[in-house]
C-alpha cells in the first residue's frame, strides 16, 4: 500500500482552492458587469422617465385630487330615515390626515435610509453615504408606485359606492331628512350643514377605509423590507428588527381600528381597506420591486466577496 506524500497532497489541495477562486472571481464579475449594464439601462431610460412616468404621475394625483375635492362628480347613496348607524356624533380624529399622510410618506424614507447607511456592503466603504442614496432612492421610488396606485383605487372606489359615514348626519343635514319617516328609504337629498363643501362631500365617501388601506400598505411594506433585507440571526441583535417590525403592524393597527372607535367608518369599510392594502403590497413588493431583489443580489454578492478573502488567505498560508 503506497501512501501519498504530504507536498502532493498540499499541492493538490492548493490547485482545489485556486480553481475554487477563480470560479467565485468569475462569478463576482458577472454580477458587477450586471450591475454595470444595469446602470448603462437606467442612463438610457431617463427620459422615458421624464417624458412619460412624470406626466402620468401627475395626471393621476390631479384626477385623486379631483375626486377627493367633488369637482369629479361621485355617486351619492340614498340612506334610511334616521338611520342609528349614521347618528354618530364626531368628536375627533385618533389619527387624522395630516398624521397620516406624514407618516405613510417619512416613515418608509427613513427606515431605507438608515437601514442602507448600516447595511450597505464594505465594497462601497469609501462611499457608503452615497450608495445608500442611490438605493434609498430606487426603494422609495417603488414605493411610491405602490402608493399612488393604493391611493388611485380607494378614491375611484370611494367614488363609486358613494356610502354615508357614520357620522354622516353631523356632517351633511341632508334637507330631506328633516321630516322624513323613520325606516324610509331616501334616494335623494342635498346637504345642508354648515361645515365646509368638503366635510360634507366626504360624509358619504366612506367605503373603503383611506387611513386603513394606507397604514397597512405602508407598515406591511417595510416591515417586509426589513425582513429581506435587515433580519438575520447571526447578526449582533437579533430582538431589534422584530422589534421595528411589531411597531410597523402596530401602527398600521392603529390607525385602522381607531377609524371605527372614532365612528368614521363601518367595520366592513375597514376590512375593505385591509384587503386592498395587502393586495397593493403584494402588487408593489412582487411585480415592482421583485420581492427586493436589489438588496438581496447586493447581499450574495458581499457574501461572495468573504469567501474569495477566506480562500485567499487560506491558500496563502504556508505549507507545512
Amino acid at each position: 500500500m503506497v501512501l501519498d506524500s504530504p507536498l502532493k497532497t498540499s499541492i493538490g489541495e492548493i490547485k482545489r482552492i485556486s480553481s475554487t477562486i477563480i470560479r467565485r472571481q468569475s462569478q463576482r464579475r458577472d454580477l458587477e458587469s450586471q450591475s454595470t449594464s444595469n446602470s448603462t439601462e437606467k442612463k438610457h431610460s431617463i427620459w422615458w422617465n421624464v417624458f412619460l412616468d412624470i406626466p402620468i404621475f401627475a395626471a393621476v394625483t390631479i384626477v385623486v385630487g379631483l375626486y377627493e375635492y367633488g369637482i369629479i362628480p361621485s355617486y351619492k347613496s340614498g340612506f334610511f330615515c334616521n338611520d342609528p348607524n349614521l347618528s354618530y356624533n364626531f368628536n375627533g380624529d385618533t389619527v387624522n390626515e395630516v398624521v397620516l399622510l406624514s407618516t405613510v410618506l417619512l416613515m418608509p424614507l427613513t427606515a431605507f435610509l438608515i437601514t442602507e447607511l448600516v447595511a450597505v456592503d464594505s465594497d462601497y466603504l469609501r462611499c457608503r453615504p452615497l450608495e445608500a442614496l442611490r438605493r434609498t432612492g430606487l426603494l422609495y421610488r417603488n414605493y411610491m408606485y405602490g402608493f399612488v396606485f393604493n391611493l388611485l383605487v380607494f378614491e375611484i372606489m370611494k367614488g363609486l359606492s358613494g356610502m354615508p359615514r357614520p357620522v354622516f348626519f353631523h356632517f351633511c343635514k341632508p334637507d330631506t331628512a328633516v321630516n322624513c319617516t323613520t325606516g324610509e328609504y331616501i334616494s335623494t337629498f342635498e346637504c345642508t350643514s354648515s361645515y365646509s363643501l368638503w366635510k360634507q362631500y366626504d360624509s358619504y365617501h366612506s367605503f373603503p377605509s383611506g387611513h386603513t388601506s394606507l397604514s397597512v400598505y405602508c407598515g406591511l411594506f417595510i416591515a417586509w423590507y426589513l425582513q429581506r433585507r435587515a433580519f438575520s440571526w447571526s447578526s449582533r441583535t437579533v430582538f431589534l428588527v422584530p422589534l421595528v417590525q411589531v411597531c410597523c403592524i402596530g401602527y398600521a393597527a392603529t390607525c385602522s381600528l381607531t377609524r371605527i372607535n372614532d365612528h368614521r367608518h363601518h367595520w366592513w369599510d375597514v376590512a375593505a381597506g385591509m384587503v386592498l392594502g395587502v393586495v397593493t403590497l403584494l402588487y408593489a413588493v412582487f411585480p415592482i420591486s421583485d420581492n427586493f431583489a436589489l438588496v438581496r443580489v447586493a447581499s450574495v454578492s458581499k457574501t461572495q466577496h468573504s469567501s474569495t478573502d477566506m480562500l485567499y488567505v487560506t491558500a496563502r498560508r504556508p505549507v507545512s
